[in-house]
């Protein structure tokens, strides 16, 4: 057993690597390691300020497996956010820049992880695991894929064709635009997606502006009639002009059927 634990501290780990337990909620050990409330509660704040366990939630801890043989010990990515949301009950969807980057369209690996879900909304630091939650209402959740990671866990990302709608829909927070237009041109010259399957998922997931904005790119590619009839269907006639880059002075063509200022040249 690690140096510098005390007799407590040693009872702690041996009986959760007894059990194969890898949390601990507050008040399980009251009764197992005859502690009082009080002397738990700093027990396993001395180990969660020490580095030994990493404090998730209130009241729940993740321990690890073994001990680490030096220096303070961190969960991985997904084991914090499945544990988070595990203990919240909740759905998620790794996105923006951690599936641009796991489906090649952007080389820089992110330093924190992004993730739809219906229960947390802020920035989350669990041991050395930076999350940013993006809360949204559970009709926004879904399309999405599983991919098990090289430790055996399950993550849930958004597919392939969410995440290209979502570059398009969510282009403020993850700075995806004009970038995300030339990943969607790329991915419909590859026959990585169809044309369908984007405006199915634009339908499902975004809303009037990422409409407009999908329906004036798909037009410039070509795509065939039936399916810009399906966007245009839901848009209302509007003589108000949304800028096809948002972070550009709206000057340009203009594309009247969708309502978009064509300014990408600008």
């Amino acid at each position: 057993m690690k140096k510098g634990l005390g007799e407590i501290e040693r009872l702690f780990f041996a009986y959760l690597q007894m059990r194969g337990q890898t949390t601990v909620r507050t008040g399980e050990l009251v009764s197992p390691l005859q502690l009082t409330a009080p002397r738990e509660r700093n027990l396993l704040s001395r180990l969660s300020k020490a580095g030994w366990i990493v404090r998730v939630w209130r009241g729940l801890y993740l321990v690890p497996r073994k001990l680490p043989l030096g220096g303070k010990w961190s969960p991985d990515e997904i084991l914090a956010l499945n544990t988070l949301m595990e203990d919240r009950e909740g759905r998620y969807q790794i996105c923006g820049p951690n599936a641009f980057n796991r489906y090649g369209f952007d080389e820089q690996v992110p330093n924190r992880v992004y993730a739809y879900n219906n229960r947390i909304s802020g920035e989350r630091t669990i041991g050395a695991v930076e999350l940013t939650l993006i809360k949204v209402a559970d009709e926004r959740l879904g399309d999405t894929g599983e991919v098990q990671t090289a430790a055996g866990r399950v993550a849930v990302y958004c597919s392939r064709v969410r995440t290209l709608v979502d570059a398009v829909y969510d282009w403020s927070r993850f700075n995806s635009l004009p970038r995300g237009y030339d990943w969607i041109r790329g991915e419909l010259a590859a026959k990585r997606i169809s044309a369908a399957e984007l405006v199915a998922v634009t339908l499902r997931y975004g809303d009037k502006g990422t409409t407009r904005r999908i329906g004036a790119l798909l037009e410039m590619e070509g795509v065939e009639a039936r399916l810009l009839r399906k966007l245009e269907k839901i848009l209302m006639p509007s003589t108000a002009m949304i800028p096809w880059i948002p972070t550009r002075p709206k000057r340009g063509k203009i594309s009247r059927r969708w309502g978009v200022v064509l300014n990408e040249q600008t």
